[in-house]
């Protein structure tokens, strides 16, 4: 098939076959980090800048690395040593960008829908590194392809996503990418943490967590989005903890090849023990490296990759 997006902006807005395309495409990339010489020459010329109003590891580096291991220009951007903390709005200093002919923008940004509103008024293909608490479509399609890696295949996989899902980017672009498979998906947490209706999105609810994880194929855990006032909706951290910490005798409940996953950074001892972020079914780190090759695909993609 043949990619005709402009954008990235949601996992929602995919069909399964895009998905898969794109996952088939970063298959493709993977063994390129791990040569030697970390770099082909696919994307020459091509200028491709990071807009973080967020704070970011993984994903900002990742997207570095993305560009420049297929030999485009990486220019990154942070808030805080930009004209934002002089007073410039979101869409100037987008048209200002523009106005400079990059090939990609890539924007993270704390207020739902930033992505949307540049993608609707530049010309430059935008991709969405997550808007406040509604989309992170990169880190859903790292994680399906973890999935796919680790199982074998997306369909039929047992997943729970565990912790706070009412303000989790990464919670609602799983959810909306796996919905496009034959999975079982069950979202946990405290009640005050799932959102009202989350049941129209095909997802069963639960909130003992040893329940939520009992026969799982995938069990993923999300921190608490403290940024986004979570804490607050919660009595505290260490009751939060001693209902909703991942910890190694849970597991006995999961099925005995299940994988691990959290997207970070990860608050140890809170959402997840030191023994189960560190052990034989902790898939956390291959995300890490995975991000790396799906961000690529999608960079080749946007960027006139061919079919």
């Amino acid at each position: 098939m043949n990619w005709d997006h402009k954008d990235l902006l949601g996992t929602r807005e995919l069909s399964r076959e895009e998905i898969l395309f794109i996952l088939d495409t970063a298959d493709s990339f993977r063994d390129i980090s791990r040569r030697d010489i970390k770099k082909v020459p696919t994307l020459r010329g091509k200028t491709v800048i990071t807009l973080f109003y967020e704070a970011s590891t993984r994903t900002r580096i990742s997207f570095e690395l993305a560009a420049k291991r297929l030999s485009a220009d990486a220019v990154n951007i942070t808030a805080s040593t930009s004209s934002y903390v002089k007073g410039e709005t979101l869409i100037d200093t987008g048209k200002n960008l523009q106005s400079m002919q990059p090939d990609v923008i890539i924007i993270r940004h704390s207020m739902p829908g930033a992505p949307h509103m540049l993608a609707k008024n530049l010309q430059s293909s935008i991709v969405n590194a997550g808007d406040g608490a509604h989309e992170h479509p990169t880190q859903a399609l790292l994680d399906l392809f973890t999935m796919r890696e680790k199982k074998g295949a997306i369909d039929g996989l047992k997943v729970a996503i565990i912790g706070d899902i009412a303000h989790s980017r990464v919670a609602r672009s799983n959810i909306f990418a796996l919905d496009k498979f034959d999975t079982e998906v069950t979202v946990c947490g405290p009640p005050t943490m799932i959102p009202p209706h989350i049941e129209d999105l095909g997802v069963n609810v639960e909130y003992d967590m040893q329940k939520a994880i009992a026969d799982k194929d995938v069990i993923m855990m999300l921190r608490i989005q403290k940024e986004r006032g979570g804490v607050t909706y919660i009595p505290s951290i260490r009751e939060y903890s001693a209902l909703y910490c991942l910890k190694e005798e849970h597991l006995a409940r999961a099925n005995k090849d299940v994988i691990i996953m959290h997207p970070g950074p990860m608050n140890r001892g809170t959402e997840i023990s030191d023994a189960v972020a560190d052990g034989p079914y902790s898939v956390i780190l291959d995300q890490v490296e995975n991000g790396v090759a799906v961000r690529m695909a999608i960079l080749y993609l946007l960027l006139g990759g061919e079919s």
